[in-house]
């Protein structure tokens, strides 16, 4: 281990610079109570968690970033180090340093040249830099000050605690606060890229009236940049690198923590819940080259993961990213914990999307009955809380679909990929489609879940948007710098005929059609929809199915060239969703249902029920989904044929209630319908009234079919066994695990 190495030296301020009262350190005044900074009556307490830091320090500065004074904390139980110091409060600026043994070879990186951030601070001063100073070895060191943000101690107690809006959500919406914002024509410059700017009068109202009742933003808490982006002239666009759990972003809320408070009780009063997207598995220090920041130069043994390799202590990738959150040690539990409980009662939210959620329970394998995440479910505030887990991480063992419990929502790739096949034309996907529409049973219904724990998803932000998924058979990430090589290669798309943009309306308008069917299948299926901002108006990344660099006109919605109709069908699409309880019910379609009801019947285009040699038909492209309860009945038919296809109904009369192809014809004869090529068209049962017969009968024979099968639909060949539902749940390890986001 290297010999201590020499602090760096005060910079005094000018005389009067301090003011009237000199910060002093109150001997053995502190409390190890609360961790971060705290406001009492006699100055600021500060509290730091390392088990193996010899001394821990705290250094003030002043509004020009000069340090004004230093001081160790004096105080040192259970592993927190702990100080009063009297004659500063609420705006004091500060960061923390630590001395003790260094050894990188062996998880020690303490250099008291170093300024570290509180990782329990609530407001930093500026946003984090790359530099090579912030990774020199300790011989080589200097002050890093000049560098690294400086924490804002905050004033106690600004807001009443509040409280998750409880109510389950129908329609769940991802947003990028920057990229949603950026170039929003009613969004004023000042406030474009700001969490202020999603105050705006018009973007609320653009949420509303899509019928989103719950918003998830991507990472918010400050971040700093990947290692390799600064040379490319690229920037972080999602925010999946943070450095802090406590501090938002600068960028996105330059006056403060309150910008966010003032919005989650402005959209509470409009009906929306808000929730953060949350990455608690790794952070942006990065590998054993990465910058010390914080949390490494703390006590990286404590935070981080390692494994000994070659008498060496070597940190753990299971997040892909360079480091894993060491979220089985009592001190990472205690920082998650308190951090999103200040989320929840300071700011207002109403719940997480947990970003590589299973390496909260990784101990190291994944155990989904892991301390951290019965922590989490047994919190008295947090259980009040919409938890929903991204559920796999690139690690050994690391999907985890289906495992996370009653209490968490989870992604539900398994219906991105599904559906996706079925529309791009896959053979023998009609079982699958199937299972997916009735909620997923197959993963979700065992011990106590209901399909709402799904959150079915098309698209999102890693990946292609909609609009590409039908424009692009291939990616297109060369404006990422990695010579096209990043992104997932696996990604169900198609191009209906050019890759990229064309002048081709009938391509366009296929394409148009072809995202309508999509989102229509998302509305009707049972589970939670999500859907990825921009998606419901035809946003394009240009084919960039990796767009996390892309902090530009790429991400940054295009609100002008928005498809205003495409909007129309979404909003009409979720209305007609809540108004239907067949559609909006919770519970899993089973073909047995109540009172002598069947809550399913799977019909076929020629008027019968499936039957098994339909459902292993690799061929079989329609599929028609006939929903009862007491009070309501709809027949929701899926036609992804290339042409349209006559289909013969059930007794009754019918009535158009939703289709997913505005341009489409749909006509009612001799008891069938006329499906439209590559669409979703759901039907209602019309109310007669009691004195008149209806105007059409069903008729004695099955309606004409086409001579030949419609081009574009896949040949028959081997058959395919039809879905059973299971009440397992799933394996542990699928064939495919969903793609690493980079970082």
């Amino acid at each position: 281990m290297s010999a201590p190495a020499e602090m760096p030296p005060v910079s005094s301020p000018e005389p009067g610079i301090v003011g009237v009262v000199k910060p002093q350190l109150v001997p053995h005044g502190g409390s190890a109570e609360k961790l971060g900074a705290t406001v009492t009556a006699e100055g600021i307490n500060f509290a730091v968690y390392s088990e193996t830091a010899s001394a821990l320090y705290v250094s003030l500065y002043d509004e020009a970033d000069r340090e004004l004074a230093r001081y160790e904390l004096d105080g040192h139980d259970d592993n927190i180090h702990h100080g009063l110091i009297a004659g500063i409060g609420p705006g004091t600026k500060y960061g923390l340093r630590a001395a003790g043994p260094y050894d990188p070879d062996q998880g020690f990186n303490f250099d008291p040249n170093k300024l570290l951030v509180d990782p329990y601070a609530r407001r930093l001063d500026r946003t984090f830099v790359r530099s090579p100073r912030l990774r020199l070895p300790r011989s080589d060191a200097v002050d890093t000050a000049p560098l690294i943000p400086k924490a804002v101690v905050l004033s106690p107690q600004l807001n009443k605690h509040a409280t998750p809006r409880r109510k389950a959500p129908s329609l769940m919406y991802e947003l990028n606060v920057r990229g949603y914002t950026m170039r929003h024509p009613s969004v004023q410059g000042p406030l474009r890229g700001t969490v202020a700017g999603l105050t705006t009068r018009r973007v609320i109202d653009h949420l509303k009236y899509l019928g989103v009742d719950c918003v998830e933003f991507m990472p918010i808490a400050a971040f700093i940049d990947d290692g390799h982006l600064p040379a490319l002239g690229l920037t972080n666009a999602w925010g999946y690198n943070p450095v802090t759990y406590f501090a938002i972003d600068p960028r996105l809320a330059p006056r403060g923590p309150q910008s966010l408070r003032y919005l989650t009780d402005l959209y509470r009063k409009n009906g929306i819940a808000v929730i953060l997207d949350v990455v608690y598995n790794h952070t942006g220090e990065g590998d054993y080259s990465g910058p010390v920041l914080s949390l490494k130069g703390l006590d990286p043994k404590t935070y981080y993961r390692h494994v000994e390799v070659d008498g060496k202590q070597v940190l753990v990738n299971d997040s892909g990213t360079g480091n894993t959150l060491r979220c089985d040690h009592p001190a990472v539990q205690r920082l998650v914990i308190e951090s999103l409980r200040y989320w929840v009662e300071e700011m207002g939210v109403s719940g997480f999307r947990f970003d590589l959620a299973t390496v909260l329970g990784r101990e190291p394998g994944f155990n989904p009955d892991a301390k951290m995440l019965q922590l989490i479910k047994a919190d008295p505030i947090l259980s009040k809380c919409q938890l929903v887990a991204e559920p796999w991480d690139p690690g050994p063992g690391g999907y985890g679909v289906g495992q996370f419990g009653k209490e968490f929502r989870e992604w539900n790739d398994t219906f991105r990929d599904d559906v996706r096949e079925f529309w791009r034309g896959e053979p023998g996907k009609i079982g699958a489609l199937a299972g997916k529409v009735a909620g997923s049973a197959e993963i979700y219904n065992f011990a106590g879940r209901k399909p709402s724990n799904g959150v079915n998803f098309l698209a999102v932000h890693d990946g292609f948007t909609l609009a590409d998924l039908v424009s692009y058979q291939h990616k297109h990430n060369e404006a990422n710098g990695e010579g096209n090589r990043d992104g997932n290669n696996n990604n169900a798309s198609w191009n209906c005929g050019v890759e990229g943009p064309t002048d081709d309306e009938a391509i366009n308008d296929a394409r148009r059609r072809d995202v309508r069917a999509l989102l229509a299948t998302l509305l009707m299926s049972r589970g939670m929809p999500l859907i990825q901002q921009g998606d419901e108006m035809g946003r394009t990344q240009r084919g960039n199915n990796n767009a996390y660099a892309q902090d530009n006109e790429i991400t940054w919605l295009d609100w002008e060239a928005a498809d205003g109709n495409l909007v129309d069908f979404v909003s009409a699409a979720q209305k007609f969703r809540r108004a239907h309880a067949t559609l909006a019910d919770d519970h899993f379609l089973d073909g047995h249902g109540k009172h002598g009801l069947r809550d399913v019947v799977w019909w076929h285009q020629d008027g019968r029920e499936m039957n098994d040699g339909d459902w292993t038909n690799p061929g079989q492209s329609v599929l028609g989904m006939h929903l009862r309860t007491a009070h309501d009945e709809l027949l929701v038919w899926f036609n992804r044929h290339a042409e349209a296809v006559p289909a013969r109904l059930p007794e009754g009369q019918w009535a158009i209630g939703l289709v997913s192809d505005d341009k489409a014809t749909v006509g009612f004869t001799h008891g069938g319908v006329t499906l439209p090529a590559r669409s979703v068209l759901a039907l209602v049962r019309a109310q007669v009234p009691p004195d008149k017969q209806p105007s059409e009968v069903p008729p004695d024979k099955d309606p004409p079919q086409p001579a030949k099968e419609p081009d574009g639909v896949p040949p028959s060949g081997p058959p395919e066994q039809a879905p059973a539902p299971v009440e397992t749940p799933p394996p542990n390890a699928p064939v495919e695990v969903p793609p690493t986001k980079t970082q």
